[in-house]
């Protein structure tokens, strides 16, 4: 087993299956030693994360639906790195979209979901550069999108 994948039993996460594209796209790409992987939603096994931050949900409930963000980044980066996830080497940076009502202004809290989810299961390797930004709307009304590019290491 490998060791984040051993991090990941240790915490009881189980990474999602690699959500499908719901358009003309891809779900990620790779560039030399960098992987770029397309924004991915707040869809969970469980149940989608919907509605805008300031309105129907809480921060709470946005720092939970970046985390689920951060779970399918990570399932798609197991995709890229043909299922072994040892061979990522940062993640390199992070774009975070809140679905947010006009007035709401903790958009960085939110995307701490996504963030912290990343230092607790790669450690210093999870750390990154952000950005987090506010949206009148997101696809399919999900409250919270992230995209981000990792540097992995050659197979």
């Amino acid at each position: 087993m490998s060791r984040i994948e051993a991090r990941l039993q240790e915490l009881g996460i189980t990474l999602p299956n690699p959500p499908a594209p719901v358009a003309s796209y891809v779900p990620f790409t790779r560039v030399g030693g960098l992987v770029h992987i397309s924004g991915q939603v707040s869809r969970a096994a469980d149940g989608d994360h919907l509605g805008r931050l300031g309105g129907d949900l809480i921060l709470e409930q946005g720092q939970a639906a970046a985390r689920v963000c951060g779970l399918n980044l990570l399932a798609q980066l197991k995709a890229a790195c043909d299922g072994d996830l040892d061979r990522l080497v940062q993640v390199v940076k992070l774009n975070g979209f809140v679905n947010v009502t006009p007035d709401f202004n903790p958009i960085p809290q939110v995307m701490n979901g996504c963030s912290d989810l990343m230092v607790e299961v790669l450690g210093d390797a999870g750390k990154h550069a952000r950005s987090a930004v506010g949206v009148a709307n997101l696809p399919m009304g999900f409250a919270v999108e992230v995209d981000g590019v990792f540097e992995i290491a050659s197979a």
